[in-house]
């Protein structure tokens, strides 16, 4: 595989390409080529990237990193056309709701903008490539069609336990939501207007190592840091969580979400044109209070926080049903939310280190 991964140096692309790096060792001949192309203008960025660098000091062979800004389409164009991938994981992206608020255009710049940059590289230069996106549980608005249930920790449907699928209508809510569902409906539309090979992935709560995570992305190594530095100092000032907490996520490890990059692209004839939500599903689901309880169960402490006012169109309740991708691409997640929650634990004592 000749894969270009944008935004290769963040969190989710940094371990796809170390997964891509790690297959097929056997024969150094056949191992997958992998470039990332990313600004590093995220926190956390160049410090993926160095790590990416030694992995080649284990057996596997180096990445090729590619300076450039996905908003500049002569920067996506040359990479393209040059490298020629048979595969782009389109991942570069603004990733949050707050800084959307903050600034709408650069939002869409990046977002909308960038990933007309990616889509018009392939339709000119290398129609057969497939692209999979990266795209957001947010396209589905603050789903307030759906009739949960409250209880002391969490909000909950008052009937179907299997999430929410993609027969949902796409309600698009703050320009993150906005910038998100047009390039959602850009890269279907590319697949059935030029027969591009492109497919989409709504995304839940991604989490795991190498995610510098921040109190607006990120949330669940947000919390766990907060867990730990309160161990640490007790006295410290109480941290704060947005709304009521009970608002409920499933937690996807990212290294099952690398496994379902690489199935798409292994799937890729029946996947095109198809949008898919992923997530850790129902059994991995869990609300922002119930991660405190575990992680105070867990660290054996109590954690002082208070609360904000509710975000700008938050889900009370979005947990993925990942049927259509078990049809589809024969992808199913296998980490549970506890060994994920550990791998998080030990990472944010080692990202501490590294800050």
């Amino acid at each position: 595989m000749n894969a270009l991964i944008t935004g290769g140096c963040g969190f989710v692309g940094s371990n796809l390409a170390a997964h891509l790096l790690s297959l097929d060792l056997s024969d150094p001949g056949q191992a997958n080529k992998v470039t990332v192309f990313d600004n590093l203008s995220r926190h956390g960025a160049s410090e993926n990237l160095a790590w990416m660098r030694t992995l080649s000091s284990v057996g596997q062979n180096p990445i090729e990193f590619i300076h450039g800004d996905i908003r500049n389409a002569f920067d996506v164009e040359a990479v393209v056309k040059a490298l020629q991938p048979d595969v782009i994981f389109h991942l570069a992206g603004q990733v949050a709701m707050t800084t959307s608020m903050q600034s709408p255009r650069r939002d869409f710049e990046i977002n909308v903008l960038g990933s007309i940059n990616v889509l018009e590289a392939v339709r000119i230069y290398t129609p057969k490539t497939a692209i999979i996106y990266a795209s957001s549980n947010k396209v589905y608005g603050n789903l307030g069609h759906l009739d949960l249930v409250e209880t002391a920790t969490r909000y909950q449907p008052r009937a179907s336990q299997n999430g929410v699928d993609e027969s949902v209508a796409i309600e698009f809510h703050t320009p993150y939501g906005c910038s998100k569902g047009a390039t959602d409906q850009y890269m279907q539309d590319y697949a059935r207007s030029f027969g591009l090979n492109t497919v989409v992935f709504r995304h839940s709560t991604i989490y795991g190592g190498r995610q510098f995570a921040t109190y607006d992305q990120g949330w669940v190594g947000w919390f766990c840091r907060q867990a730990i530095e309160s161990k640490a100092n007790p006295s410290r000032p109480p941290f704060t969580v947005s709304g009521d907490g009970k608002q409920v996520r499933d937690l996807l490890h990212v290294s099952d979400a690398v496994c379902c990059y690489v199935a798409a692209y292994e799937h890729i004839a029946a996947a095109r044109g198809q949008a898919f939500n992923i997530g850790g599903g129902m059994e991995n689901s869990m609300s922002l209070l119930e991660l405190l309880h575990y992680l105070e169960k867990r660290l054996d402490l109590k954690l002082n926080y208070t609360h904000l006012p509710w975000r700008q169109s938050d889900q009370k309740f979005f947990v993925a049903d990942n049927s259509k991708a078990g049809k589809f691409i024969a992808w199913a997640p296998i980490t549970t939310k506890e060994e994920g929650i550990e791998s998080v634990l030990n990472w944010e004592k080692l990202a501490s280190s590294l800050s």
